[in-house]
């Protein structure tokens, strides 16, 4: 008897979105004979291990299998390695990260706690047996040594296992040295607390005291036999955590480095290498001005190197600030309207680039990933290339159209892209150039290709994604689900087939999907994103625009509009069908932020402000303050509030007020509770059955058969 193919919600699911079996955390060795790269060995493993591309042969060896290893026991995660993955949005198992020493010959990682090395010309892999359980472990640049966290203490071991002792031991429980806080990992992108001299002799360490950090709970009421969780979360307005950094030599002598922490208490990037001395980037609480700020490692004195203002906020930016091997700071600015790169003083690039991200410096150019400027002669609807730039001009060296990043060293790059017409991303090798090997990937097939449009909407020209049903004929307008994030760091509308299974999915259940990405999305110009200052609310007003205008061009019928969306998506929906219930009929609030007050320090001040200062900015952006729902627009329109309890991101606390305030508005609503999913949804039932869900409720709401 043949069996039912499983549903796409549930192959989803259980792929993480198609994601797992593919090839990825890429490390290329400097003299450009190998690249190491970690992969599962299905579509649905989620266990990676870690691989070894030899480049003179082409042939692949297993550097590290997570399963030999264990000896078929299984994972135990520590609540700070579960901690650090919710962060890091990691779902996977296994081996989930790696470092390396500079000659990528050694490798080190943590598997259930335990550190473990793998020899990477040997292709051996074992244990080190320190105390755990183990965060973070990095070798040495000469790869002598290892330095690890367990239980908040720095710790080195050598590369042999020998010698194991601790550099740094926290004072109290509320302190930790070598792990970034909560606020760096969450919202500035900085993962670690910790970085090795390049002559290994020595170690820059965070020093972090959650101690003025308020305490949130976090508990689980469908388990209430178990304790909550106790957390740190600096929410808006409130004090962060207090961090220091110090350079710590092997020997455990400490040298506080000392800065305005007062003035600049942020310590957004840390940046070493041979090039110069350790390189601090540190931002005012309100984020409008930064310092670079070079290191003397003998007395921890810094100098300034360079100083930026602005009067909105600055942005931080992946690979930067940096040393150039000639010493000269590399960073990324907005300048004249525009995002650029710098290299010294010069600007290397104009409006026709937006920057992105800095890959790899080199003697003889930057490696960068940008999209169309504002001034591009022909701007590309969601796509980001790869450039390499240097004083002589601007050279793109990803071709086809896609989403495209890299990683380079020496002479090779690998080469990561994604198209609107091949599922998931192909990786490729090149030499000077040149391609050399393919690095393939185990990912599932979806077995559907997206109908999609990418186009612009509205006299904005708001990047739009349009996707009809698969078997659509074009006869009648169809029911309209705007599916966006629709904030800030979250671009939807991109060229890559992947990004858009889901929405096609919604499609194929009879709705025109509709995906924009508004102002304050990244991808355009500064001037886009900061037009959300102080009110984010014009998110909605993009949305709007860009339905009203795509409704000329496609058959929408606006009679039956309905929105869907997570975490900032999730508040955006809310806010649609509460202040525009003459545009959007129905919504589904995934995970949403309610009350920015609730939400943490970095991420919403940038944007709203200190909330003392600027009370008004959070009770427009607000969904339960006054202006939110004191005299509501009217018709009610059904709202569907989706949160998981074990959320530690946007906690359920959002969900939950909005819901008190919507009872006590008299507003019918729905509530549903996700027992002990966090910001992610990775349970493959869970995640299953709240699409099906989804679409159960929209049907309902918009009357459709």
């Amino acid at each position: 008897m043949q069996t039912e193919p499983d549903s796409f919600p549930r192959r989803h699911a259980r792929t993480q979105r198609f994601s797992l079996g593919a090839p990825r955390s890429f490390t290329v060795a400097p003299d450009g004979s190998r690249v190491v790269f970690l992969r599962s060995s299905t579509g649905t493993d989620r266990a990676s291990s870690l691989w070894v591309l030899d480049l003179a042969d082409g042939g692949e060896r297993l550097a590290a299998d997570p399963r030999t290893l264990l000896g078929g026991a299984t994972e135990h995660l520590s609540p700070e390695e579960r901690a650090r993955r919710e962060r890091s949005r990691e779902g996977g198992a296994g081996i989930v990260g790696y470092a390396t020493d500079t000659a990528v010959e050694l490798a080190s990682f943590a598997l259930s706690g335990r550190l473990f090395t793998a020899e990477l010309r040997a292709g051996t892999a074992r244990e080190l047996p320190v105390p755990g359980p183990v965060i973070d472990p990095r070798p040495s640049p000469d790869g002598r040594h290892i330095a690890y966290v367990a239980q908040g203490a720095l710790r080195i071991v050598g590369a042999e296992g020998e010698g194991d002792r601790a550099l740094a031991e926290p004072e109290s429980e509320s302190v930790t040295y070598g792990l970034s806080e909560f606020i760096a990992a969450e919202e500035m992108g900085r993962s670690r607390g910790f970085w090795w001299a390049p002559e290994s002799d020595r170690l820059l360490v965070a020093r972090v005291d959650d101690t003025p950090v308020r305490r949130w709970w976090i508990s689980d009421p469908a388990q209430p036999e178990r304790d909550p969780q106790h957390v740190a979360y600096p929410a808006a307005g409130t004090d962060n955590a207090d961090v220091q950094l110090f350079v710590i030599g092997l020997d455990g002598v400490r040298t506080e480095v000392v800065w305005d922490r007062a003035r600049y208490p942020y310590l957004a990037r840390v940046h070493w290498s041979a090039a110069g001395a350790p390189l601090l980037l540190v931002q005012a609480r309100d984020q409008r001005s930064q310092l670079f700020l070079a290191v003397d490692t003998e007395s921890g004195a810094t100098r300034m190197v360079h100083a930026d203002e602005d009067p909105t906020w600055l942005e931080l930016f992946p690979g930067v600030p940096c040393w150039s091997p000639s010493g000269r700071l590399v960073r990324v600015l907005d300048e004249g309207g525009a995002r650029v790169l710098a290299v010294g003083e010069r600007p290397l690039t104009g409006a026709a680039l937006h920057l992105r991200a800095v890959l790899d410096v080199s003697d003889d150019d930057v490696l960068v990933s940008a999209s169309a400027g504002e001034e591009a002669s022909a701007p590309e609807t969601g796509e980001v290339h790869v450039y390499r730039v240097n004083e002589l001009g601007v050279e793109r060296v990803s071709q086809e159209p896609g989403v495209h990043t890299a990683v380079r060293s020496g002479g090779v790059t690998v080469l990561i892209s994604a198209t609107l017409d091949r599922p998931g991303a192909r990786v490729q090798v090149l030499h000077d150039g040149k391609p050399v090997a393919t690095i393939p990937s185990y990912a599932e097939d979806p077995g559907m290709s997206p109908r999609v449009t990418l186009t612009q909407g509205g006299a904005r020209r708001i990047p739009c994604a349009v996707l009809m049903p698969r078997d659509y004929a074009g006869d009648t307008p169809l029911p309209v689900l705007m599916d966006p994030y629709g904030g800030p760091h979250g671009p939807r509308v991109v060229a890559a087939h992947n990004a858009h299974l889901t929405s096609q999915w919604f499609a194929d259940q009879g709705f025109a999907v509709v995906v924009a990405d508004g102002r304050g999305t990244p991808g355009r110009s500064p001037a886009w994103e900061k037009a959300v200052h102080h009110d984010l609310t014009v998110s909605l007003d993009d949305q709007v625009e860009a339905l009203q205008d795509l409704a000329t061009s496609y058959p929408l019928d606006l009679s039956r509009v309905a929105i869907r969306g997570w975490s900032f998506g999730g508040w955006l929906a809310a806010l649609a069908v509460l202040r525009r219930p003459d545009v959007f009929h129905a919504g589904i609030a995934g995970a949403p932020v309610t009350d920015w007050r609730l939400y943490d320090t970095h991420y919403t001040e940038r944007y709203l402000g200190d909330p003392a200062a600027h009370p008004e900015s959070y009770a427009k952006s607000s969904l339960i303050t006054d202006e939110g729902l004191s005299s509501p627009a009217e018709p009610h329109r059904p709202l569907m509030i989706v949160h998981g309890l074990a959320d530690d991101n946007v906690v359920v606390a959002h969900a939950l007020r909005l819901s008190s305030a919507l009872l006590a508005a008299g507003r019918p609503h729905e509530v549903l509770p996700l027992s002990g999913v966090t910001h992610m949804t990775p349970q493959e039932q869970v995640a299953e059955n709240l699409l099906l869900l989804q679409v159960d409720f929209l049907k309902r709401s918009l009357k459709m058969p």
